[in-house]
């Protein structure tokens, strides 16, 4: 198949798209900015660490002023990183689905409906549906084993002992 745009004619293209008719002067381009980056690699830098140090910074001024200004001033750092243990199961199964859900996945799924229609989505999740059942499985005896483990180590440490854990 051919494809003609403002009079020159492209041999090999299985579909010609519109945005060349109506731009041709982006034809055969890889880029809009004529091949040059738009902003220097100082700059992309500057971005990068900037927001990084400023999200830092804000970060620690908000635990700061939590610690502060908050009646529950005494949590210690495992309570902070646990959350006091007061995250439940439904919030704990959505973070779940939202980590195991991203683009590549809701992209490959609409991939599967087409090719194989309505249940081509279906069995396509029911794979990861497996792992995160036994995964369910797993965390509840694991929490029999070890119940006020946070870590692997210290799991491996309630099941197999010091040595162990010291070996890891």
């Amino acid at each position: 198949m051919s494809c003609i745009v403002d009079g020159t004619t492209i041999q090999g293209v299985d579909v010609c798209p519109q945005s060349w008719s109506e731009s041709p002067e982006y034809f055969g381009e890889s880029s809009y900015f004529g091949g040059q980056p738009p902003l220097s690699k100082a700059v992309g830098y500057l971005v990068v660490v900037g927001f990084g140090l400023l999200f830092s910074i804000f970060t620690t001024v908000v635990v700061y002023l939590d610690k502060a200004f908050s009646a529950n001033s005494s949590w210690t750092s495992e309570q902070f990183n646990t959350a006091g243990r007061m995250v439940k199961t439904g919030l704990t199964a959505s973070v779940i689905i939202s980590q195991w859900t991203w683009a590549a996945t809701l992209l490959q799924s609409s991939n599967v409906a087409w090719q194989y229609g309505v249940s081509g989505p279906f069995w396509y999740a029911s794979g990861a549906t497996i792992q995160i059942l036994v995964f369910g499985v797993l965390a509840i005896s694991l929490k029999d084993v070890a119940p006020s483990a946070h870590t692997m180590c210290e799991i491996v440490r309630a099941r197999w002992g010091k040595t162990a854990h010291l070996t890891f």
